[in-house]
């Protein structure tokens, strides 16, 4: 219930909701083009509607899966680094490995975050579908105004507030009063689209005057929701304790079909998406351990979610998993005309590119791009003549000002009976 509040909401986040408004104007279009060939289906309308979605992402995807293949190439590198300095917490190691680092990026024309952005982009983009998917008279007028009659003779009726709270409050609708405005006639006909069979039957026991129009209004969102002999309105684990007290074995098979789906579709899709990656999970990786367990989880929790949450949602799942097979499929065919020194090449003319526009030299990106971290080397500091000449002077002055007993005096002693000496020397050799 907590996810279908937190889907429900999205669509007032900042960002999310103008993504979602565009989103739902795109599924009003889909209804609407359907509907002028007599096609007045939900089911169908959020399969062309996550193709469309799916397919508009293809660049951000591409673009997510060359940086995963160069990254594959680039690990074993990074990880060198990191063993290089493994307990190394001083300042100069950690500026020095940050150096280094950058220019493993460097050579590969890449930045760490190269496979960040294309998932901060799609992040609220999936944020934004799943309010439209759940919420679909919020977006589509066709399908707002069908629940149309039924909110007006509901607002007509005394006390109809407290009724609908208590409806609101209980599972599947859970739109509690506290967080909606019951008395908006658009937030009624969101709720009512998430009323189902049992929730009507309550309905109509509380209001008895609406049954004729519940009749009515139900067996023409019956129609719209009905996909394949499923009611994509329903949660499938509804529709399976129902098949199980009936005994229904075609009930069964209809209940589980989506969210199995959903599961498998994305199973295969991360399989397929790991036929990129040229080098094997390393099994001292705690990161890469926990990566391999999510491939399994998250399909898991997709069945899961897919049994608890309307079939609707776990039909946009397994349809957004199949278009990402063949997605995928289309580009790795398309990635494997393509080598990794390819790959690397243009990504280093597209970083010097960005490079030149913010003023840095052609030389140096060259120079950043081709240095390896092997031959990042400390700058040793040189000392000028001039400075030695000083030093050398102020040693001699410390040893002429040295204490009588002291090591230096001592020193200066010695070097002045061997001046005294020499002179000497040199005397006698000039009067031979």
């Amino acid at each position: 219930m907590e996810f279908g509040l937190i889907a429900a909401t999205a669509a007032d986040w900042p960002i999310v909701g103008q993504i979602a408004w565009v989103f739902g104007k795109l599924m009003d279009a889909i209804y609407n083009f359907l509907n002028l060939f007599g096609i007045q289906n939900i089911g169908i309308c959020i399969i062309l509607f996550t193709i469309i979605i799916y397919t508009l992402m293809i660049p951000l995807t591409i673009k997510q899966q060359k940086f995963s293949k160069m990254q594959s190439v680039m690990m074993p590198e990074i990880q060198k680094l990191q063993k290089k300095y493994a307990g190394k917490r001083d300042q100069a190691s950690m500026l020095k490995m940050q150096e280094e680092q950058q220019l493993i990026y460097e050579k590969y024309g890449s930045s760490p975050t190269g496979g960040c952005l294309p998932m901060v982009i799609q992040l609220p983009i999936l944020f934004a579908l799943y309010p439209v998917i759940q919420e679909v008279p919020r977006y589509v007028n066709g399908i707002k105004e069908i629940y149309m009659p039924v909110v007006n003779q509901i607002m007509a009726t005394d006390g109809y507030q407290k009724i609908l709270e208590k409806i609101g409050n209980a599972a599947p609708v859970y739109m509690p009063a506290n967080a909606y405005d019951y008395t908006d006639p658009n937030i009624l006909v969101r709720v009512l689209y998430k009323f189902q069979d049992s929730t009507w039957n309550t309905l109509v026991d509380k209001m008895p005057s609406l049954e004729t129009v519940v009749d009515k209004t139900t067996a023409t969102m019956g129609h719209l929701n009905t996909f394949l002999g499923i009611n994509i309105g329903e949660q499938p684990l509804t529709m399976l304790m129902d098949a199980l007290k009936d005994f229904s074995i075609v009930g069964i098979i209809l209940a589980v079909i989506i969210p199995i789906m959903a599961g498998l579709t994305q199973f295969i899709s991360v399989k397929l998406m790991q036929q990129q990656q040229t080098t094997t999970i390393d099994p001292d990786n705690p990161m890469a351990r926990s990566m391999n367990s999510m491939n399994y989880i998250m399909p898991l929790f997709s069945v899961f979610m897919g049994f608890t949450l309307p079939a609707g949602l776990g039909l946009y799942w397994a349809i957004s998993a199949i278009v990402r097979c063949v997605q995928q499929m289309a580009i790795n065919k398309y990635l494997s005309k393509k080598s990794v020194e390819e790959m690397i090449e243009e990504q280093r003319k597209k970083a010097a590119k960005k490079r030149e526009k913010k003023g840095a030299p052609a030389k140096e990106i060259n120079r950043m791009a081709t240095k390896s971290t092997r031959n990042v080397t400390e700058q040793k500091t040189s000392v000028s003549s001039k400075e030695k000449e000083e030093k050398i002077q102020q040693a001699k002055e410390n040893i002429k000002n040295a204490k009588p007993g002291s090591l230096a005096s001592k020193a200066n002693m010695v070097s002045r009976y061997n001046s005294g000496h020499n002179a000497k020397d040199k005397t006698e050799d000039s009067e031979k």
